[in-house]
């Protein structure tokens, strides 16, 4: 893992071998509006973690945050030469409204209990000002 920006992004693989990602994101406010903060996860169609992304995102609601995580996921998606993305999230209004502008994109609502890996970055970010 290395660390690429003075925000944590970190990046497990410099470009992928295959074009598919799948990505969990999360974004998290406490109190609506509060301090926000998004978590992001990438993985290859094989499950390995290509990049994570926790950072505070300022003061803001959590349907900004939720957007805010899914922006950041989509141009590291981009970066790492993907044009094919699975998103998912736990925020069912954001899920209606997104629309893909990649070849293939699909975005779907899943339960939290089934997003922990990108909620718990989302609040990492939030515990460690």
């Amino acid at each position: 893992m290395r660390h690429m920006r003075s925000y944590p992004v970190y990046i497990m693989k410099d470009r992928l071998s295959e074009k598919k990602l799948i990505i969990h994101t999360d974004g998290a406010a406490r109190g609506n509006p509060g301090p926000a903060a998004i978590g992001v996860v990438l993985k290859d169609e094989k499950g390995t973690i290509i990049a994570q992304i926790s950072r505070r995102i300022g003061f803001t609601t959590n349907n900004q945050a939720e957007y805010h995580a899914i922006i950041a996921a989509l141009k590291k998606a981009i970066s790492t030469g993907a044009t094919h993305v699975e998103l998912k999230s736990d925020s069912e209004l954001v899920v209606q409204q997104i629309i893909g502008s990649l070849e293939s994109f699909k975005i779907s609502y899943i339960p939290r209990t089934q997003n922990a890996e990108a909620d718990a970055l989302a609040n990492k970010a939030l515990d460690n000002p």
